[in-house]
């Protein structure tokens, strides 16, 4: 019998053009995290020399045209429908940027060719950061080559914006490269925002390459145990620090820094220089860098509104379980089974456990000796965007200790680095009761309905139903032990008396 292919998701394409680079990002299926399967970028700085000739680069343009007709092709073979261009800050101040747009057309024809406006620029960048962090608060600030678009966040709902000319290439124009004049010019503009300053005590959400770069340098300067930019989050005074360091420093002494990439190191100290002013003039409490922005945006508006409503963190334990686990019917389950041990948790809290219990058998077609190792990276490198860097260890550690990895492995170490004791302690007690369902209940939904659990006093008590497919074995009781002994209670088998007087 001849192989037949699976059947292909839905993908859809999008250009970033850029004042400092060109991406094209191909998205696949219909997510509420957006699940990017091929990311090119193209540094071409059309946006370098605008400010003192209001045209855009002739060198990059040139470049352009070949790097478009590429992504053009590449989005046509993997079958990316739709396939739009967004371009920004460069392309729409430049005297000249009509006349490439028309050039570019001519070379793609049929592709839709969008040049954003910065109100439009600012909503596709808040819309996709809100993808990944709902309930923002506070202020974004996306910042590129050509401009800075700022926008204020309140609950997790867009209030009003602004494009300044403050991108990284911008600002090192206008102020002839210098970062001190760099300085004064940066504060003037943020300054005429009236409404940055209602963010004092929220949250800064930062959006762009160059910013990215830094929390990069961040992590290698500090050791931070997970390599990953979105929802990195640093304090006001970090962030302070960090860019002051790196505004002055030489450029010599740029390049040493760890974490430093090599393209971004002209754009620094002029990334540092607005970042500091932003910090001063908007006085939020926490900086957090996001790697969802207009790209995302573009991709959730084309996605159905009860796509959108979903829950992102949920989401994406959803999609876990549907490419990994074996039963769909046994998380909501699995969910009421470990209710007794968490009688007084937070609605956070409640809502971490239910991802997790959808996450609980994602090693399931992993070889058994690599199960816990596999199930913890497959967690805490996940691609979901609505993670925090505190809920991938929290799910990680718990998925690996429900696989039994033992508590001291190296392999959990970023975890235990990133989690205060009390959540660790938590995600240990979820992880092995966890263990214990499925020993019980081998991974179904029938079985595991011939038990439940109950707190009496200072007891544990398995209750098992007669006749149900499941008993109170030698693995089942050492299970149970070393669940008892992680809530500190005694444990105790026993015949389910109520249901057997119900049947």
């Amino acid at each position: 019998m001849p192989f037949a292919p699976p059947v292909p998701l839905s993908r859809c394409g999008v250009v970033d053009l850029g004042s400092n680079s060109v991406r094209l990002v191909v998205y696949e299926g219909h997510t509420r995290n957006p699940m990017p399967i091929f990311n090119e970028k193209a540094v071409l700085r059309l946006g370098r020399g605008l400010q003192s000739t209001g045209r855009l680069n002739e060198d990059g343009m040139s470049q352009a045209l070949t790097v478009m007709h590429r992504y053009h092709a590449v989005a046509r073979a993997m079958g990316a429908e739709p396939f739009e261009v967004l371009a920004t800050a460069a392309v729409r101040d430049a005297a000249n940027g009509a006349g490439f747009v028309a050039a570019l057309r001519a070379r793609l024809p049929g592709v839709p060719i969008h040049i954003l406006s910065g109100t439009e620029e600012a909503a596709y960048s808040a819309d996709g950061m809100l993808c990944g962090i709902p309930d923002a608060d506070g202020v974004l600030a996306d910042i590129g080559g050509g401009s800075l678009e700022v926008v204020r966040l309140s609950g997790g709902r867009r209030g009003p914006s602004q494009s300044l000319r403050l991108g990284v290439i911008t600002l090192a124009e206008r102020s002839g490269g210098d970062p001190l004049r760099a300085r004064a010019i940066a504060e003037e503009d943020l300054q005429s925002v009236p409404w940055l300053t209602e963010a004092a005590g929220g949250d800064l959400y930062l959006v762009g390459g160059a910013w990215r770069a830094l929390a990069r340098i961040h992590m290698a300067q500090t050791g931070y145990p997970l390599n990953m930019v979105h929802y990195y989050t640093i304090g006001r005074e970090e962030a302070r620090d960090l860019t002051g360091l790196i505004s002055t420093a030489a450029r010599k002494v740029l390049e040493r820094f760890p974490g430093a990439p090599r393209r971004r190191i002209d754009d620094l100290p002029f990334a540092s220089v607005a970042l500091r002013r932003l910090l001063r003039v908007s006085a939020v409490r926490r900086v957090i860098f996001s790697a969802s922005g207009l790209r995302e945006g573009w991709f959730m508006r084309r996605m159905p509104r009860e796509i959108q409503e979903q829950d992102p963190l949920l989401s994406a334990a959803w999609e876990l379980a549907a490419r990994h686990g074996r039963d769909p019917s046994l998380p909501p389950a699995l969910v009421q089974w470990t209710n007794p041990l968490f009688p007084r948790e937070t609605a956070a809290i409640a809502r971490l456990r239910e991802a997790m219990c959808w996450m609980s058998d994602i090693g399931s077609h992993d070889h058994p000796e690599f199960r816990a190792e596999m199930a913890f990276l497959r967690v805490l490198r996940q691609p979901g965007v609505g993670l925090d860097h505190q809920a991938r260890a929290f799910l990680a550690l718990a998925v690996a200790l429900r696989y039994e990895a033992e508590s001291d492995a190296m392999f959990l170490r970023p975890a235990r680095l990133l989690l205060d004791i009390e959540t660790a302690n938590r995600a240990e007690v979820l992880g092995i009761a966890l263990r214990l369902a499925y020993t019980l209940s081998a991974g179904t939904k029938d079985l595991l309905a011939g038990t439940r659990l109950r707190v009496e006093g200072s007891r544990l008590v398995l209750l098992l139903r007669e006749n149900s497919g499941v008993f109170a074995g030698e693995s089942v009781i050492r299970r149970l032990e070393r669940l008892a002994q992680a809530v500190g209670l005694q444990a105790a088998a026993e015949r389910d008396l109520a249901a057997a007087a119900a049947e």
